[in-house]
């Protein structure tokens, strides 16, 4: 039997296959089969399935209980080719792919739907047009010859192969869902904000904080309502431009300790209060739908649920099952061991290859053993923080790690000019969209520079919009943080993909994945075997995607029954 099959559901509910042969092409006659799960579980000797969409058939096989070992998802690799080419945006649809080749009208990509919260149903609908089988091979075989024509088509081939296996293990992450106690959850609620009262209204506590920030200010104020807490301040004669929090400390007032504590556990109220609980939690298990290379850098995100943004309280809600564990895994100063790696920068790889703590080992070359003053250098140099005392430890850094530096400052150079940026493997960032921000803001890409945000942001800041296409020096520093980062998530599928494969093994399951985070939940038996995965996991994955180099890279590990104990 073939090695390689490829699928294509049809319009009656059915499924299109047909094995293929080493140049891609069918080896042998097309077949409708009626079932699409006893189509795959019918052929255990099938290691890879083209399909057009790993959203659109994976999930319907997981639910029979029928596992692909790997996968080529055609749309995520048109996605990867169209940036690599410079076409970042275009419709990336097996369809709108069909008619490129063909020379036809290009139908615009549907848009993306929104997540459905406490069901899965939506991952069960047809997402796009179908299209027959000889038409979806005469893609994939037009985007062999263009992976061919990639500046390195060894790393753009495995590039797609891990985004495929993303997908598989995006899948898989939707269908298992992440351990979730609820009555854990509706207690940490009641012991943080108080009763609920009827209606919908704030629960007792924010009410309480509310009433006390009025007092403060001598008239009844809305702090849930920033120009309202702004206006209160300059009535008070206190000029303060946001309610940040950075902003709001510094101020003397009596109204800044309660209005702190309150927006707190506003934003636990809103983002994860008890209508949150009853959308997204079903059968112990918090089930955000996760999108695999949701952005421009490769990092994942959550449609719908804020499954990336669980905040530390919260994690206390998140309990392994009874004999179980949850096995958390933090990859340690990932940012600058990349770095280390695509640069081949003899000092760095050195220093990223050793047991001991990275910053403290480059601080020791570098910094006369500050510490802090060696990882503000490392991070500034990938994120350009390259003003003020950054320029001083950026200097210090060029010294000791030359081609390190070079490595992010040639980046942020094309990309102050318009020029592509790649990944190790391939994926690339795009030029700035030219007459209007709308493409790059929704492809993810900078169209401001990063200013402090408030501080109920996760990633603690913002873009303005409407200023970065004209701004060659903020798309600059964008370029140079995505080589690093962009080809951290390209590390990340790889190692997703190892563990995941390990997995398979083991009664174990992947739960959760954040950008160098993942957590696997397995019996207890089992801690030592997954904890062993995972560091070679991480090993296999750093081979992979850079080559034979020192670099390490290790994880912390924590085995916990609940979340919040692994930090």
């Amino acid at each position: 039997m073939a090695d390689r099959w490829a699928l294509a559901p049809a319009e009656d509910g059915g499924v299109d296959v047909a094995p293929l042969g080493p140049d891609g092409l069918p080896s042998g006659p097309v077949r409708r089969e009626a079932d699409p799960a006893e189509a795959v579980r019918s052929r255990p000797g099938v290691t890879r399935w083209v399909w057009r969409s790993t959203a659109e058939v994976y999930p319907r096989l997981l639910a029979t209980g029928v596992r692909a070992e790997r996968c080529y998802d055609i749309e995520a690799a048109e996605t990867l080719l169209l940036g690599h080419e410079g076409r970042y945006g275009e419709p990336r649809s097996a369809a709108a792919a069909l008619a490129r080749l063909r020379g036809g009208p290009v139908p615009p990509d549907p848009p993306q739907r929104s997540a459905e919260p406490g069901s899965q149903s939506s991952l069960f609908e047809p997402q796009g047009v179908h299209l027959p089988l000889p038409d979806l091979l005469a893609v994939y075989a037009d985007q062999q010859l263009r992976h061919d024509s990639a500046e390195h088509p060894d790393r753009m081939r495995l590039l797609t192969a891990a985004e495929s296996a993303g997908m598989l293990v995006a899948a898989e992450l939707n269908r298992a869902g992440l351990p979730w106690s609820a009555e854990v959850h509706r207690a940490l609620l009641h012991d943080l904000l108080g009763e609920r009262y009827a209606g919908g209204g704030e629960p007792r506590r924010l009410a309480e904080l509310a009433e006390e920030v009025s007092t403060a200010f001598g008239r009844r104020v809305r702090p849930d309502l920033p120009a309202d807490v702004v206006r209160a301040f300059s009535q008070a004669g206190i000029k303060v431009s946001s309610t940040r929090r950075w902003e709001l400390e510094s101020v003397d007032h009596p109204a800044v300790k309660p209005l702190i504590e309150y927006k707190k556990l506003y934003r636990i109220w809103v983002a994860h209060g008890w209508s949150w609980l009853q959308d997204w939690v079903r059968e112990g298990r918090f089930r955000p739908e996760f999108l695999a290379g949701g952005t421009v850098t490769g990092r994942w995100v959550t449609n719908g649920g804020g499954g990336l943004q669980i905040p530390k309280v919260i994690r206390r809600a998140v309990v392994a099952d009874p004999g179980w564990r949850l096995v958390v895994a933090d990859a340690d100063q990932m940012e600058p061991r990349v770095l280390a790696a695509i640069s081949r920068d003899p000092g760095l790889m050195e220093v990223a290859g050793r047991e001991t703590d990275l910053y403290q080992s480059v601080s020791d070359r570098a910094f006369s053993g500050d510490r802090s003053q060696a990882k503000l250098a490392v991070l500034g140099a990938v994120y350009g923080q390259t003003s003020g005392d950054g320029l001083k430890n950026l200097a210090a850094l060029r010294r000791r790690f030359p081609r390190a530096v070079a490595y992010v400052d040639d980046a942020a150079r094309a990309g102050e000019e318009g020029r592509l940026v790649r990944t190790w493997l391939g994926r690339t960032c795009p030029p700035a969209a030219r007459g209007t921000d709308d493409a790059s803001e929704e492809a993810g890409i900078p169209t401001a520079a990063v200013v402090s945000g408030e501080d109920d942001q996760p990633d603690g800041g913002q873009w303005v919009p409407g200023y970065a296409s004209t701004n060659a020096r903020a798309r600059g520093r964008f370029a140079r943080n995505f080589v690093v980062q962009g080809s951290a998530a390209d590390w990340a599928l790889l190692l997703l993909a190892a563990l995941r494969k390990s997995c398979a093994e083991l009664a174990a399951e992947l739960v959760f994945f954040q950008h160098d985070e993942v957590i696997v939940h397995c019996p207890e038996e089992e801690t030592e075997a997954v904890v062993a995965a995972i560091r070679e996991a991480a090993a296999l994955a750093g081979r992979l995607t850079f080559g034979e180099t020192p670099v390490r890279f290790p994880f912390t590990t924590a085995v916990v029954e609940c979340y919040a104990d692994a930090k």
